[in-house]
């Protein structure tokens, strides 16, 4: 692993809505401040855990000039924070004091070691593939985002059914009823996609993920397609309105004909990765997978 320059400042982004995690957070902040790194905090959750901070605005120039984004929390945080350092090309490290977080990179257990690989330049960097969205209705242009995880398109009613038609290159694949329909990168595989049944893709295999989510229709299977394909999702003109998330931080709503366009992203998101080792090894201890086999039981 080959050692990477200094870290001068950082901007720490925190779960704050757990007693434990603002002092968790006060106590990273202190390790890092007493090796001379300037912290950088977000206003709404500066005064949580250490009022004395320099504070920015949650916006696309919060990461601008800093050397890493330090997430503490789980994987929601982590894709509230990669909102932040994506703009700024900023690599960003996340360790999970919720769950599963199978973004993150390391555990609470293993903070200490986080901070100190950090301070040392012992990590390497990932760049994931992102989505670029775009909505439109007789054809104007509705909304325009990306995701790192996930677009979907989902009814806006629990009691209506979403009629949608999914297009691969512009030619219809198969249209149906259903709960929504969504686009996963592979990194997002794992979060919802792999919620909907969709398969696990390994993060450095390039091509798009689509899962239907409780469909109504005979053929409605998970597809993984071409990373330079462009995929449609349309709802049904006749039917009912419906809602776009993106990585469940960002959301518009549909009316009945909108398009949803998803593509690859052009612009990255860089993850930190504090250890070496194959992908197989973390699905494995994230989902506490069987590997021992029925016959030694």
């Amino acid at each position: 692993m080959t050692e990477k320059p200094p870290i001068y400042e950082i901007l720490m982004v925190v779960h704050t809505g757990r007693h434990a995690n603002r002092r968790t957070a006060e106590l990273v902040a202190e390790q890092f401040a007493k090796a001379g790194v300037s912290i950088r905090a977000l206003e709404l959750e500066a005064g949580d855990y250490s009022p004395g901070l320099s504070t920015v605005c949650a916006d696309e120039n919060a990461a601008k000039g800093v050397d890493l984004v330090f997430v503490l929390g789980g994987d929601g945080t982590l894709l509230r924070a990669a909102e932040l350092a994506r703009p700024a090309g900023v690599p960003v490290l996340g360790v999970n004091l919720g769950r599963v977080g199978f973004l993150a990179e390391a555990d609470s257990d293993d903070l200490d070691v986080a901070v100190r690989r950090v301070l040392d330049g012992k990590f390497h960097v990932d760049e994931r593939m992102t989505l670029e969205v775009v909505a439109t209705h007789e054809g104007e242009e509705i909304a325009r985002t990306w995701a790192l995880n996930e677009a979907s398109v989902e009814k806006s009613s629990r009691d209506k059914i979403l009629d949608v038609l999914i297009e691969v290159d512009g030619r219809p694949v198969s249209a149906f009823g259903s709960d929504g329909v969504l686009c996963a990168t592979p990194t997002g595989s794992t979060a919802y996609a792999f919620s909907a049944g969709g398969p696990v893709l390994w993060p450095d295999v390039e091509a798009l993920l689509v899962v239907p989510s409780n469909a109504h229709a005979m053929f409605a299977r998970p597809l993984v397609v071409s990373p330079s394909s462009v995929v449609a999702m349309e709802v049904d003109p006749g039917g009912h309105p419906a809602v776009l998330f993106c990585d469940g931080q960002r959301t518009f709503d549909l009316p009945p004909g909108a398009r949803v366009e998803v593509s690859a992203g052009s612009e990255p998101v860089r993850l930190v990765r504090l250890w070496d080792g194959p992908f197989t090894d973390r699905l494995v201890n994230k989902f506490g997978l069987p590997v021992q086999g029925w016959r030694k039981r």
